[in-house]
């Protein structure tokens, strides 16, 4: 088995998702908990939590795990966003049956379309193999 070293680790595309991911699941929670505690409906507050991040991510993402610069992406990009939103809601509506809580449901939902979104992104939107 070969062995990998610390710097192909930290130079990996999924450990860069990781980060990278991490930083825009936490500027969408975060603006997610803002809207809810100035008491926005769940569904007007992902709205805008993802309204405001897909362009915040596509730049991230793309430049950052990708290393893209080529902006006739962001449709592609923004397409799996839309998917990623309704599976969002979906699994917030759930979520809701078993645990009444939006916070722990919106960051339940958050890890899940993280590994989603790393698919998606990497086999359709960026379509690069490492």
């Amino acid at each position: 088995m070969k062995k990998i070293g610390f710097k192909a680790i930290i130079r990996s595309q999924l450990f860069r998702f990781l980060v990278v991911g991490g930083i825009n699941a936490l500027f969408g929670y975060g603006l997610f908990c803002l809207l809810i505690a100035l008491k926005l409906p769940h569904i007007a507050a992902i709205s805008l939590a993802y309204l405001c991040g897909v362009l915040f991510n596509f730049q991230t993402t793309g430049r950052l795990v990708f290393n893209s610069h080529n902006n006739s992406l962001i449709l592609r990009f923004s397409m799996v966003y839309i998917l990623l939103y309704f599976v969002n809601i979906g699994c917030l509506e759930v979520l809701n049956h078993f645990i009444h809580n939006w916070y722990i449901n919106g960051a339940i939902t958050t890890i899940f379309a993280a590994g989603l979104s790393f698919i998606l992104n990497k086999y359709w939107v960026f379509n690069l193999g490492e």
